[in-house]
């Protein structure tokens, strides 16, 4: 396939975690990638070495996401590419414990900036560059519908994350679908201890984290169910009504 003829992929905080699965998923089912990550460099490069065994092409992009400038600065670089962009995922996302009455500004607003702010510029400036078929996804998790009172700024953003998610994908549509996945227990934050990670885990109905390949496979369907617009999709094992 020659170089231009891949349609691209970004996927934001995609050099660990769940963003790398995200992006080494859609790089195996033959989209080019644009990787971003902010200060994560070394584990970038060796994801984007990883992804480029599926024989695709892999950029990179190191950009601080809660600032519109970088966001700007990243839809540039895309301008440069000879791909098309054809699908986002909003992957990168902060995590920040602290209880209400402690939490401060700076805190509350790197939160909203990052895992709200973010996915809307971002949304404004694919959906100028998409053609016909374009797909948004965002991140969310089960804790948007919770109220888990140490993850205040956290729960806020990923509530309001899900509003935007339905309200874009009307403004968007026809021609654009934007969806979300709100998940369940994966993958332990580092301030989580093991013994309350798997007490968490044994609450759950199904007694086990979400897999990375089951996060995964909810992208594909994402990917190729056309008729779904404006949904979040949940995957959290019933973690949800508990």
């Amino acid at each position: 396939m020659l170089e231009d003829n891949y349609p691209l992929a970004l996927v934001t905080g995609a050099a660990d975690r769940l963003g790398k699965a995200f992006a080494i998923a859609l790089a195996r089912e033959g989209f080019a990638i644009l990787l971003h990550y902010h200060l994560s460099a070394e584990k970038a490069g060796q994801t984007a070495a990883e992804m480029r065994l599926s024989g695709v092409p892999v950029y990179q992009f190191s950009a601080d996401l809660t600032d519109p400038t970088k966001v700007h600065a990243l839809f540039s670089y895309i301008d440069t590419l000879p791909q098309k962009l054809r699908i986002v995922v909003n992957s990168a996302g902060i995590m920040q414990k602290s209880e209400a009455g402690e939490l401060s500004i700076d805190e509350w607003d790197v939160t909203l900036d990052l895992n709200l702010r973010a996915p809307f510029l971002i949304t404004q400036q694919a959906a100028k560059r998409m053609m016909p078929g374009g797909l948004i996804i965002n991140i969310s998790d089960v804790g948007a519908q919770k109220n888990w009172t140490r993850y205040p700024a956290y729960l806020v953003s990923k509530s309001a994350l899900e509003t935007l998610t339905r309200v874009l994908a009307k403004t968007y549509a026809p021609y654009i679908r934007i969806n979300a996945i709100a998940l369940g227990l994966v993958l332990p934050s580092e301030d989580i201890k093991p013994a309350e990670w798997k007490s968490l885990v044994e609450r759950t109905p199904l007694k086990r984290p979400i897999t990375q390949s089951e996060v995964v496979s909810a992208l594909d369907y994402l990917v190729k169910n056309e008729a779904v617009n404006g949904q979040v999709l949940v995957l959290d094992g019933g973690y949800s009504f508990i």
